[in-house]
């Protein structure tokens, strides 16, 4: 990213039901994103639906490529999970587990980009130990955990068909943690740059 292009945020996460309460929340975390000038992409449903994880396999699928590919891209990015059984789910911890990919990469795994989690469960003990699961996935993926996390309770419907959450409180958290993330992605361009600029 350049500071004058905009950043680009990638949320990645839900299940591969389409239209789950988790991707309908990404989906209002980008939209926050994208209020604040970001180019956004969501990755969900299909195309998280990849083979186990196999480090001792070179060759991907397309859908691994192209997950890859928009990783290494994002100048900031959102995961999403639903609480299963006290911790996220297996289909999204696959999809971080490919970010082993990127590990010899010039900025490895997340580094230095901002990150923001959000989990749903159906009661508040799942989604917020979900939460910090992802917290602390994020942390080892040398990403910046953003100060808004957001713990969403499915026990009671909170998104519409359209996808418009019924808690305005919500709704407001996750629009502003996309917002948190497209900021501090381009204030970290600015960063970068000033530093070219000084040790040249």
């Amino acid at each position: 990213m350049t500071t004058d292009s905009p950043p680009f945020v990638v949320a990645l996460g839900g299940t591969l039901k389409p239209d789950s309460s988790t991707e309908k929340a990404l989906r209002l975390a980008l939209r926050g994103a994208a209020s604040a000038g970001a180019e956004t992409l969501l990755i969900a449903g299909a195309a998280l639906d990849m083979p186990l994880f196999n480090p001792s396999v070179a060759d991907r699928c397309d859908t691994a490529r192209a997950m890859i590919a928009a990783l290494r891209r994002a100048d900031g990015i959102i995961i999403g999970s639903p609480g299963y059984h006290g911790s996220i789910s297996g289909l999204v911890k696959n999809a971080l587990d490919y970010t082993e990919d990127m590990s010899r990469d010039p900025m490895p795994y997340f580094h230095g980009r901002p990150v923001g989690s959000i989990a749903t469960g159906a009661g508040w003990q799942g989604a917020v130990g979900t939460l910090t699961a992802l917290r602390n996935i994020v942390h080892a993926l040398r990403g910046w955990n953003t100060p808004m996390g957001v713990a969403i309770n499915t026990a009671e419907p909170m998104f519409d068909a359209a996808g418009e959450c019924s808690d305005a409180k919500i709704a407001g958290m996750l629009e502003q943690m996309g917002r948190e993330i497209a900021v501090a992605a381009r204030a970290r361009a600015i960063l970068d740059a000033t530093e070219a600029d000084y040790v040249a």
